[in-house]
C-alpha cells in the first residue's frame, strides 16, 4: 500500500489590488510507503509543512494530485475519503494544535472512538490499548492539556491518533519544541511503534541528526522542488 503525491504545484497569493502569486511547491513528487520513513528536509519556508497538509487532505494544491491505495482524493467517494482520514493522520509540532483545551484527555479519545462507533462497553480497553505504547496509563484521562506536560501532550496526540491505527502518519517537527531528553524518548516511540504496527512515516524535520536517526531515506525541499539527499 502507498501514499502518493504527483505533480504537487502550491502557491500562495498575496495583496489586495495587485494580486502576487508566490510559488511554494512546483510540479513535487513523492511516494511513501508502509513501514518505511522519509524524511525531509529544507529551510524555512521552503514548504516543507505544505507538503504535509496536501498530503493529508488538509490542504488542496493547485496542479496535481494525491493518490492513497491508487486512487486520487478528488475522485474518491464519501466511504473512500472516510476510510482514507482514518488512514492517513498528521502529528504537529504543537500538540496543543490537536487537543481541545476545553476537554479532558478521556472526552478527546471519546470523540475518535465514537466516530468509530466503538461500543461504549470497549472504550475504555481501547483507551488503555492506545495510552500503554506511549508509556501512558489511565490517571490521565481525567486531566485537561493544561495540566499535563509538553512532552505528555505529545504522547497523548499520538496515542489519540493511535486510536485510528493509521497506515501513514505526517509527523511535522514533532519533537523540535521539547527538550532533548523528551525528544529522544518521542523518536525511540515513534520507531518502536513502526517496528510493531507498520506506518509509514512522512518525518519533517530541520534537523539533520534527528532524519538520519529516523529516516530511510532523506530528501531535500529548495525552491518548491525535491532533491533526494546523498
Amino acid at each position: 500500500m502507498s501514499l502518493k503525491a504527483s505533480g504537487i504545484t502550491v502557491a500562495y497569493c498575496s495583496g489586495l489590488l495587485l494580486r502576487h502569486s508566490t510559488p511554494v511547491l512546483t510540479g513535487l513528487s513523492i511516494a511513501l510507503e508502509r513501514g518505511a520513513t522519509v524524511g525531509l528536509m529544507g529551510a524555512s519556508g521552503a514548504g516543507k509543512s505544505t507538503l504535509g497538509r496536501v498530503l493529508v487532505g488538509l490542504e488542496r494544491p493547485q496542479a496535481g494530485m494525491v493518490a492513497y491505495r491508487g486512487r486520487a482524493l478528488t475522485e474518491m467517494n464519501r466511504e473512500e475519503r472516510a476510510l482514507f482520514r482514518q488512514n492517513v493522520q498528521m502529528m504537529f509540532q504543537d500538540p496543543t494544535a490537536a487537543l481541545n483545551p476545553r476537554k479532558t484527555i478521556e472526552c478527546s479519545f471519546e470523540d475518535v472512538l465514537r466516530l468509530l462507533r466503538v461500543p461504549r462497553a470497549r472504550r475504555g480497553e481501547a483507551m488503555h490499548d492506545a495510552l500503554s505504547p506511549v508509556g501512558l496509563d489511565e490517571e490521565v484521562l481525567p486531566r485537561l492539556p493544561s495540566q499535563l506536560s509538553g512532552g505528555q501532550n505529545q504522547r497523548i496526540a499520538l496515542a489519540r491518533i493511535l486510536l485510528l491505527d493509521p497506515e501513514f502518519i505526517v509527523l511535522d517537527e514533532p519533537t523540535s519544541a521539547l527538550d532533548v531528553s523528551v525528544q529522544a524518548q518521542i523518536l525511540r516511540l515513534l520507531k518502536d511503534i513502526q517496528e510493531e504496527r507498520g506506518p509509514g512515516y512522512l518525518f519533517i524535520s530541520h534537523d539533520p541528526e534527528v532524519v538520519g536517526f529516523m529516516a530511510d531515506r532523506s530528501i531535500v525541499i529548495q525552491g518548491g522542488k525535491i532533491y533526494e539527499k546523498e
